[in-house]
């Protein structure tokens, strides 16, 4: 009896030990998940947005670093955060093919997310050939100055930059979390809606791609306005010349302003002399969708702005500050705070 007792009190003993060794072990496993999952949760919000970089890499490097990225093994990484590029990576500047490389390096390694721009969506429709002939976008004279240093770094390296024209055709259009919202040039809800039912996970096909070159289609306008912003006709007879020296008769707008409350020159992204105070008239215009105040934040490029890197409205941030013309690259740090706070801006 006393050996049976004995036995048992071992077994008991036992079986209390590996049920502690059991709830360490769990717990230990609950903890480090917990971690990792909290963690997971701060890179998702802990994002550093930054503008049309239009080979600068020497500036991007910069701006990277000033940022707190390291390179590491040929990737430039952050232990707590990542980056999200809004688009344009190419064309005007010196160093296009090491930009591109800096870009794509961090998205592979998933430090960050980069969405297409004009720009590659040009550079696509420029080398895609039509059935009868030509190219989806012309090669007119002012489209082939906008290419012309892409053209040329990649001179007798074919290969290679129709490896990057494939890898543009994974980049997405547009970005969204529950804290914020990213895009090249414009978030208009009913564009991007569309596009998420249409698109491929919000990327393009070479299909998709000839399809959207069709004037008038939907699709056409709905990939138009979200990488190259929203236009307005300006009061007849008046037109202006833009920064690579194109004469327009359209401007861009301000598409988070309630077009009934402005005029021609408040409404305007442009800052253009000429643009008369006078009510906006066209059909429509008390009606048209605009991003609102109570929005989550939206974070986009493409609209060349000048002087001081500043919030359109506590929700607004555009990053392109003209680093092609000798102006910005320009960050914002978001920490997923819902009212941005100009002071965070970040920039070389």
């Amino acid at each position: 009896m006393c050996t049976q007792g004995l036995t048992y009190s071992l077994y008991i003993i036992l079986i209390l030990q590996l049920g502690l060794k059991f709830n360490i072990l769990t717990s230990l496993h609950y903890y480090f998940s917990s971690v990792l999952y909290i963690r997971n949760i701060t890179l998702h919000n802990m994002i550093d947005f930054i503008g049309d970089i239009h080979g600068h890499a020497d500036k991007l490097e910069e701006l990277l670093l000033k940022l707190g990225y390291k390179k590491r093994k040929g990737v430039y990484t952050h232990p707590e955060r990542k980056v999200l590029f809004v688009g344009d990576y190419i064309d005007r500047g010196p160093k296009i093919r090491e930009t591109l490389e800096i870009v794509r390096s961090m998205v592979g390694s998933d430090n960050a997310i980069a969405l297409m721009g004009n720009h590659e969506y040009n550079a696509l429709c420029f080398h895609f050939q039509e059935t009868e002939g030509g190219h989806l976008r012309k090669h007119l004279i002012k489209n082939i100055i906008q290419h012309y240093e892409t053209l040329k770094q990649f001179q007798n390296r074919q290969n290679e930059y129709e490896d990057y024209l494939d890898w543009f055709k994974t980049l997405p259009l547009y970005y969204e979390t529950d804290t914020y919202r990213a895009v090249h040039a414009c978030w208009d809800h009913n564009n991007i809606e569309y596009l998420r039912k249409t698109l491929i996970k919000d990327r393009l096909t070479d299909e998709l791609i000839h399809q959207s070159v069709e004037k008038g289609a939907k699709l056409n306008e709905a990939i138009d306005e979200t990488l190259k912003g929203k236009e307005m006709e300006m009061p007849e007879g008046l037109s202006f010349i833009d920064k690579d020296g194109t004469k327009r008769t359209e401007i861009r707008i301000k598409w988070w302003e309630d077009p009934s409350l402005m005029n021609y020159r408040s409404i305007s992204v442009e800052p253009i002399d000429n643009l008369p105070e006078q009510p906006i008239k066209f059909p429509g215009s008390d009606s048209i969708d605009f991003y609102n105040d109570n929005e989550k934040p939206v974070f986009f490029g493409h609209y060349w702005l000048k002087g001081q890197p500043s919030l359109y409205k506590n929700n607004i941030c555009c990053l392109d500050y003209s680093i092609a013309k000798k102006g910005k690259l320009v960050a914002y740090p978001h920490d997923g705070e819902k009212i941005l706070d100009p002071e965070n801006f970040v920039y070389v």
